[in-house]
């Protein structure tokens, strides 16, 4: 955060001064309480304080607040400014330091492939510049303004995703990060216990088009079925399409896979170059596409891009190929699960296991409320349409789509299992050099991810 004094702050809300100095300088700010973890930390505050003693360590402070605040013994270490409404100073202050920066922002959002995607773009742009972005996984909206306030005077570009877990999350993040460059990599279903249908949550992904100004880009993938059907009339901004179809502006062909990644030809404004992304699947294709894109909107070449992306490394637990049990080939794909990214795992699967014994070993969703059944049926329907030897299902919701398979008729061995203590046992029995597992699972599965740790080993 660029310092600033309770001076400067004040002018922005109109606020009255209480209690201490105008000229005390603020380095760091938090709308909650549980955010305060440094000195000289300006709190906006729209609640009584009754324990000044959980703030001690962190004096001396501001504090922001419409709440009636009597002078504290603590004079010389709390500032207290009186505003009308704190909500309304907090954003009023929130625009206002957005608006010291005139930067790249970047923001990604889509079920699957937004970290990844977010990490790509981070990577090329990385080399030359200082680059802000989310921390990992970090996309929760507690944590915005945080990731507004670590912008500064040193930073040169931002690039950060907006999650959607409730309606309004992408509106609520424009107004944090005002973003010149917007990424939706694909839309399918999740986090539907707030959202009251798949077509509210897609609804929800597409608002990222409103969220940029009609001087931004707005990049989309084009062979994504929900992005193809959405409607983007009222973007004023332009558009920029990735993926295969001759349409797109940046485009893949000749796509191979090799062990350590994919291989295609990428192809700008009537020129191509031959390149290489690390990590399996033509998703990644497209995460690597919409990252090029969004970095030559900030002066990158395309294929210098596509260079620097060959250095580019994965997180652990996606799409990873190990050899492991009876020397068979193991996919550990842990790190999410959505019906989004199973497709892309099971297209990893037939892609790489083409000649093998292929087994799928496939935990519930999550965070699909009222839903649940519904998405997991239909994802059951999916999983009937790949040439597999053998499904493992893992939990009750799973079953689900164990039951689908089985009520299609597919020539499929089937094993719906309640948990992971029997599977082990199993695919000891039925694997050799010639098998290839793909285990399917979510971050928070931890038996699934044991599971597929145990079979690496």
């Amino acid at each position: 955060m660029n310092p600033l004094t309770v001076r400067q702050i004040r002018t922005i809300f109109a606020g009255e001064l209480i209690q201490g100095s105008d000229d005390f300088i603020i380095y760091h700010g938090a709308y909650r309480l549980k955010q305060v973890k440094k000195q000289h930390t300006m709190l906006f505050l729209n609640k009584n304080m009754t324990n000044w003693e959980c703030l001690k360590p962190y004096f001396p402070i501001v504090i922001v607040t419409e709440k009636n605040v009597r002078k504290q013994e603590y004079v010389e270490q709390i500032t207290i400014i009186k505003v009308q409404n704190t909500d309304e100073a907090f954003w009023k202050f929130v625009h206002y330091y957005r608006c010291l920066f005139q930067i790249p922002v970047i923001t990604v959002t889509g079920t699957s492939g937004k970290t990844t995607t977010k990490e790509m773009i981070k990577h090329i742009l990385s080399i030359d510049k200082n680059v802000i972005a989310t921390k990992s996984t970090g996309n929760s909206r507690t944590a915005n303004f945080q990731y507004l306030l670590s912008i500064d005077d040193d930073t040169e570009a931002a690039v950060f995703e907006t999650a959607v877990g409730a309606p309004g999350d992408i509106l609520r993040a424009g107004k944090y990060f005002r973003p010149t460059i917007g990424i939706i990599t694909n839309i399918g279903v999740h986090h539907l216990n707030y959202c009251k249908s798949p077509e509210e949550y897609i609804q929800e992904k597409t608002n990222m088009a409103k969220i940029i100004d009609s001087t931004g880009v707005l990049i989309i993938n084009s062979e994504d079925k929900n992005s193809q059907t959405t409607e983007f009339n009222d973007f004023e901004g332009r558009i920029i399409k990735v993926g295969k179809d001759s349409s797109c502006h940046y485009r893949a062909e000749s796509i191979q896979y090799i062990p350590e990644g994919m291989r295609f030809t990428l192809v700008f404004q009537n020129k191509s170059q031959p390149i290489f992304v690390p990590g399996l699947g033509e998703h990644q294709i497209y995460n690597a596409l919409a990252a090029i894109a969004a970095a030559h909107e900030i002066g990158i070449h395309p294929f210098v891009a596509a260079e620097r992306l060959k250095s580019y490394k994965n997180f652990n637990r996606q799409l990873q190929v190990f050899h492991g049990l009876n020397g068979a080939m193991i996919i550990d794909d842990t790190w999410s699960m959505t019906s989004t990214s199973l497709e892309a795992a099971l297209n990893v699967l037939m892609a790489i296991g083409e000649g093998m014994k292929k087994i799928a070993i496939i935990g519930g969703m999550t965070d699909l409320g009222p839903w649940e059944h519904i998405i997991h049926d239909q994802a059951g329907e999916m999983i009937s349409q790949y040439e597999m030897d053998v499904l493992i299902t893992i939990g009750e919701r799973a079953r689900r789509m164990a039951d689908i398979v089985l009520k299609n008729g597919r020539t499929v061995e089937v094993h719906p299992f309640n948990n992971t203590i029997l599977v082990y046992h199993l695919l000891r029995k039925i694997t050799d050099e010639n098998t290839i597992i793909l285990v399917k699972g979510d971050m928070y599965l931890t038996p699934i991810i044991d599971l597929a740790k145990k079979l690496r080993e």
